[in-house]
């Protein structure tokens, strides 16, 4: 390991950012390194912006993309190299952020979520979508779940989120009915048997599911669904936080389950709802959500093939 890296590293550590983000500005400036073939810190705004450009233009990278470039840079050279930004000159020190287009997701409709989750056929990556649904989950919160994070006591029933986006923990629904499906998952999967117990493993390795692994089976089950709309496992979060806000939940319970840092973020869930959704008279909001009924009723023929 050279001795920047290093420095970065330990500049993360100490600021303490999660090790996602850590990993993330590591790979990021790691690249850049090897197209410039130098250090990172011999380049400056002006060269980072340059290559900004080359991976709009010629690699079709998104812009969320482009400013992990421009987030990793400015940490190194504010935290690390000691460049505080202000110029005493017309040049400028650090590299451009970009604006990142405000798409609107398209979401799957909860006969369509139905059709996805009876087309997974990986038992163990069927019920870890589910629990991303069921919970408002992202990816790398679900693969690294265990089976001591479910709190299935009468008073209390959550799913506790060790380690979340900004390195916060939070607690989310758990209900009665996923709270069924995974006990019988748990029970096939023996999850609980092996330490540290893993909600999620890989069969083979004992280690959690990958999101990459899951990724792939999610797109192959939205195939064979006959699925057209686009995205990914994060689809299904977006699902979890429309579909509460249609049974009434309200937008501050939704944002602190989501783990929002700011409710304007979740505001955005408003522009989602559809205008054709009526909810039926429900005794439990949160135990309606996507139909988990339906999807109870699925579980016999869903077996593992």
């Amino acid at each position: 390991m050279t001795p920047l890296r290093q420095q970065l590293i330990d500049a993360m550590v100490v600021r303490g950012l999660s090790v996602r983000t850590q990993e993330t500005y590591v790979e990021v400036l790691a690249r850049m390194a090897r197209h410039f073939g130098c250090s990172p810190a011999r380049l400056d705004a002006a060269a980072i912006e340059r290559y900004m450009l080359h991976l709009v233009r010629d690699c079709k990278r998104s812009y969320s993309t482009i400013n992990q470039v421009a987030s990793a840079s400015r940490f190194l050279f504010v935290h690390v190299l000691g460049r505080d930004g202000l110029s005493t000159s017309a040049q400028r020190v650090l590299p451009p952020v970009a604006r990142t287009p405000q798409k609107l997701p398209q979401l799957l409709g909860r006969e369509e979520i139905a059709r996805l989750f009876a087309q997974c056929h990986h038992p163990i990556v069927r019920m870890l979508l589910q629990t991303l649904y069921a919970c408002g989950l992202r990816i790398r919160e679900g693969c690294q779940l265990r089976v001591a994070d479910i709190d299935s006591a009468a008073d209390r029933m959550c799913v506790r989120v060790v380690a979340g986006k900004g390195a916060a923990d939070r607690y989310t629904l758990l209900s009665p009915t996923l709270l069924s499906l995974l006990r019988t998952h748990c029970r096939t999967h023996a999850c609980h048997r092996h330490s540290p117990g893993w909600l999620f493993p890989n069969p083979d390795s004992g280690q959690p599911l990958s999101p990459c692994s899951v990724q792939r089976h999610y797109h192959a089950a939205r195939a064979r669904a006959g699925i057209h709309k686009e995205g990914c496992t994060h689809t299904l979060r977006h699902c979890f936080a429309t579909h509460l806000l249609e049974v009434g939940v309200d937008l501050h319970t939704i944002s602190q389950l989501l783990g929002h840092r700011h409710i304007s973020t979740t505001t955005r869930y408003l522009h989602l709802i559809s205008p054709q959704f009526r909810p039926g008279a429900q005794a439990d909001r949160l135990d309606s959500l996507g139909r988990l009924d339906l999807l109870a009723a699925l579980q016999p023929a869903m077996a593992p093939h």
